[in-house]
């Protein structure tokens, strides 16, 4: 497998794989073991310590949006806090995004139901401070296509990235160079402060 395999995988098995309860699914492994074992492996060329997740969702449910992310651990080891770098798997249709995003629930504990005023707010102004990665991280905004809070959630949290369709993830090579681009855009909102708003 490679890592454009496994984000391939998950992309086209995902809407079928939920009509199974996730226990003991085998998508369910690739989600949590198989795709971040691949992640990890494409970042072996870049120093750093990382911590790699996946997600299916929790208990019996399948997650309305699956996801793949990268932790630097002196900054977040939990897509709740802080800021990430994070492979978002819409439900409406065949594409992956790569998001540079901000922890969705600690938002919404803290500012409720101003959550995601507050995250678009913070992601504007995290946007201007990486103004010199949005020509090779262009999207600013994505649609993930499920209603509710924490999809909601997660594109108010989005600050810059990428969207991929299947026939994109054949490319290994870019997907490892964009993967680079991705945590050096990480690593600069580290250097230029983090999250301050």
């Amino acid at each position: 497998m490679s890592l454009g395999h496994a984000l391939r995988r998950i992309i086209e098995e995902y809407p079928l794989a939920r009509l199974d309860p996730p226990a003991g699914h085998p998508l369910a492994a690739v989600i949590r073991r198989g795709a971040p074992d691949e992640l990890r492996g494409a970042l072996d060329t870049i120093d750093g310590p990382f911590l790699v997740k996946g997600s299916s969702g929790r208990g019996s449910h399948w997650a309305a949006v699956p996801w793949l992310a990268v932790f630097d651990p002196t900054v977040t080891t939990s897509a709740t806090r802080g800021y990430y770098l994070v492979y978002l798997f819409p439900a409406h249709r065949e594409v992956v995004h790569l998001s540079l995003a901000q922890g969705t629930v600690a938002a919404i504990r803290e500012h409720g139901t101003r959550a995601e005023a507050f995250l678009r707010t913070s992601g504007d102004a995290l946007r201007m401070r990486l103004s010199d990665f949005i020509d090779r991280l262009p999207n600013t905004s994505i649609t993930l296509g499920s209603a509710g809070e924490l999809p909601d959630g997660y594109e108010a949290a989005h600050i810059l990235g990428l969207t991929y369709d299947l026939e994109d993830l054949r490319d290994e090579r870019r997907l490892r160079a964009d993967l680079t681009v991705g945590i050096s855009a990480y690593r600069a909102l580290k250097a230029r402060g983090g999250i301050v708003v």
